[in-house]
């Protein structure tokens, strides 16, 4: 008899505070939200979020402040959003860096999966493999066959260690079988410097790093690094298409909110964010920024988290890449 009063009771309890949750998540947002970017301003994720969140305060007639907490390979703001109340008003503009980090960061300070809840896949950012004229190859086939010929004779840039740029790399190296050498950056621009005077022969970096220096014949496109042609660079193959098959390396933005934030609230945002990436002024604004619009619904962006988690901690082991 005990145990089943207890036993009401608790499932009472549970009923009363899923109710009180509700009601409360029925009324958000009561005032303004916080989108934490765990990068400085100015950078690729900190231009995606400023090119949606005027839409989306409108949409929820709430003021959107943006929060810039860089430092750390985006662990600082990551950290600071996993610890967040989790009512919806502190929420993490993520990217392919925090899926990359819980793969070759053994000692975070919060789980990417336990400690989030995946709001919205925002937009894709276009990478580009790109050599320098002086390298005699014009498609992956004929870049793969020259640096079989000369192991250790070629060196890639990135935008620094554990970068996307950097484990774009180091799958190529590890599904082509070359030997090419790695030379981190403290970011895609300089990088591209380098490149564009011939210190290293090829980088696989962003479009808006890339972009003007190929229109010019500064610098050669081989292929994407995204699972399909951008729509930004149609013509541009594939690197799977154009001589590497199964190679996929895509960079992106999203939005994260604290575990056991109200389903009606992530439900609400998502919402939200897709129907203000349909906005034809904001495809352009996001499109002439080299990203291209996604949206997508909670459980595909979680799908996607993990499978990007398992690809880039098998390229890390094959690599033999650990950071600290």
């Amino acid at each position: 008899m005990t145990y089943a009063i207890r036993s009401s009771a608790a499932i009472s309890l549970a009923l009363a505070l899923a109710l009180l949750s509700n009601a409360q998540a029925a009324s958000w947002p009561q005032h303004p939200l916080r989108l934490v970017v765990p990068f400085p301003a100015g950078g690729p994720v900190d231009i995606t979020t400023r090119a949606i969140s005027p839409r989306l305060s409108q949409a929820l007639g709430q003021s959107v402040v943006i929060d810039n907490r860089g430092g750390a390979s985006s662990i600082i703001g990551s950290d600071l959003v996993a610890k967040s109340n989790p009512d919806g008003y502190t929420l993490l503009v993520c990217s392919t860096t925090n899926t990359i980090n819980a793969s070759v960061m053994p000692k975070l300070p919060f789980d990417i999966q336990k400690d989030f809840i995946p709001i919205n896949m925002i937009a894709l950012i276009t990478s580009i493999l790109v050599v320098h004229p002086s390298v005699q190859a014009h498609n992956v086939r004929e870049l793969i066959s020259l640096a079989q010929s000369k192991p250790g004779q070629f060196t890639y840039g990135s935008a620094g260690n554990a970068s996307p740029s950097h484990l774009a790399g180091e799958l190529f190296k590890v599904l082509s079988g070359i030997n090419i050498i790695h030379i981190p950056y403290k970011g895609g621009a300089p990088a591209a410097i380098d490149q564009l005077s011939g210190q290293i022969q090829l980088s696989f970096l962003s479009a808006p790093a890339t972009v003007p220096h190929i229109k010019t014949g500064a610098l050669r496109a081989l292929g994407v690094t995204n699972a399909r042609r951008s729509i930004l660079l149609p013509e541009i193959p594939t690197i799977a298409e154009s001589g590497l098959p199964g190679y996929e390396s895509e960079s992106w933005h999203g939005l994260l909110a604290p575990a056991h934030t109200p389903p009606s609230v992530i439900e609400r945002l998502n919402h939200e964010i897709n129907l203000v990436l349909e906005i034809p002024e904001i495809r352009r604004l996001l499109i002439n920024a080299g990203t291209e619009p996604v949206g997508t619904g909670p459980k595909a962006f979680s799908e996607k988290i993990a499978k990007e988690i398992d690809r880039w901690r098998k390229v890390a082991k094959l690599a033999h890449l650990k950071i600290d």
